[in-house]
């Protein structure tokens, strides 16, 4: 059994807009790194794109931010809250992710406030990076 917490029992998101299967390492209010497995079943793939799926590069990004959610959530400083995206900079694709494949999302958290809060985070296929991005998110009451 993981000491981790379930992505579902931290962050508000419910499949299919759930990008974050397991947690893999968690250190509450400063990074977090998780897994993403692609079955290939997934709604997207059928229409990105047909014949030859490929993860869409903004959805390597959401999965991402999910990760960092999970940060954020399980400090108790942000109990209560709901990160909203409130920029994503410096985005970054470099590898395509097909079904099949497993992501590593991490997300190491920088600045943060009682409002707002900065990361970045990388999506690694194989230990190669597949996405990297800038976060910033703003916190609101859930």
């Amino acid at each position: 059994m993981t000491p981790f917490p379930r992505p579902a029992d931290v962050i508000a998101h419910r499949p299919p807009f759930l990008f974050v299967d397991e947690i893999t390492a968690l250190e509450p209010g400063l990074s977090a790194t998780g897994l993403w497995h692609l079955a290939g079943d997934e709604w997207f793939f059928a229409g990105h794109f047909p014949g030859r799926p490929t993860l869409p590069g903004v959805l390597m990004c959401e999965a991402i931010a999910q990760v960092g959610a999970i940060a954020v959530l399980t400090d108790e400083r942000f109990a209560g809250k709901l990160p909203l995206f409130g920029g994503l900079d410096g985005a970054r694709f470099r590898r395509q992710v097909v079904p099949g494949d497993t992501l590593e999302l991490s997300v190491q958290l920088g600045r943060m406030s009682a409002r707002a809060g900065k990361g970045t985070g990388k999506a690694l296929l194989n230990g190669e990076t597949a996405c990297e991005c800038e976060l910033m998110f703003v916190l609101v009451n859930a």
